[in-house]
């Protein structure tokens, strides 16, 4: 321990650079990246994570202090490296989200809107089941704990004050894909069976032109929504898993540079 108070200047100096890794990717990860975390908990457990990487990896303030040009660049890297290996593991909440969206406008459920607590934006109701589930998938398969874990790897790979690896923003934009392709299998059991309801409600409304399909269809769509949800909740629920643990290896990759 500092004994002096330029010591304990250096030393929470050193905190705060430790602190910057973490805390970038537990903003941009989810689950701790909601709107509802506060702050000062981020900063514990950024915290608590910085300070042993740190002295894993041997981090030291630039000679020049942490204000000058070199020490602005260590600090800029270590926020573009957090923030990359915290939004590689949204991918299986986002395809979860963006199935939500689908199965509701297939549902007629469009409408039906409230507050996401994880993104703090308005999304649909199965959207946010959807999201919730995935929430509890993550956090029941220890996936906070594997996340933890990768950040802590990438210091071996990735030390302090070393370069941002440029093929880093390829693999981000390169998440783009997997998350629609994810979100199709999530929705598709759902959704294909919801576009054969429709097809049948359109050969009752040729058939029968006094029907009043505005009336009947939207009931008929919203309850075999709902059953089908039921049925396939198991199939989602593993295509879920398998896209969090899709977006944790991504994060992996990124942080052991692959």
């Amino acid at each position: 321990m500092p004994t002096t108070f330029a010591g304990v200047e250096q030393q929470l100096l050193l905190c705060m650079l430790a602190m910057l890794r973490p805390g970038a990717a537990f903003f941009a990860a989810p689950v701790t990246g909601a709107p509802q975390v506060p702050v000062q908990l981020r900063l514990v457990i950024a915290l608590a994570i910085g300070i042993p990487a740190m002295k894993v990896a041997g981090l030291h303030l630039p000679v020049e202090g942490i204000l000058s040009a070199e020490g602005l660049l260590v600090a800029v890297g270590e926020i573009v490296l957090g923030l990359g290996i915290g939004f590689a593991v949204q991918v299986g909440f986002a395809a979860a989200l963006v199935a939500g969206e689908t199965i509701s406008n297939a549902m007629g459920l469009g409408f039906a809107a409230m507050t996401n607590p994880m993104s703090g934006q308005s999304s649909s109701a199965v959207g946010q089941l959807l999201s919730m589930l995935a929430t509890f998938l993550f956090l029941a398969t220890d996936g906070h704990l594997l996340f933890a874990r990768i950040i802590i790897e990438s210091y071996n790979t990735f030390p302090p004050g070393g370069s941002v690896p440029v093929q880093l923003f390829g693999q981000l934009s390169a998440l783009g894909s997997l998350v629609f392709s994810t979100a199709l299998l999530i929705a598709l059991p759902v959704t294909a069976a919801l576009v054969l309801v429709q097809l049948i409600m359109g050969v009752l409304g040729r058939s029968a032109p006094s029907l009043n399909l505005f009336s009947v269809g939207m009931p008929v769509a919203m309850v075999a929504g709902m059953i089908l949800l039921a049925m396939a909740a198991p199939l989602m629920a593993d295509a879920i898993l398998q896209g969090i643990n899709e977006g944790l290896r991504q994060s992996a990759a990124l942080a052991n540079g692959r």
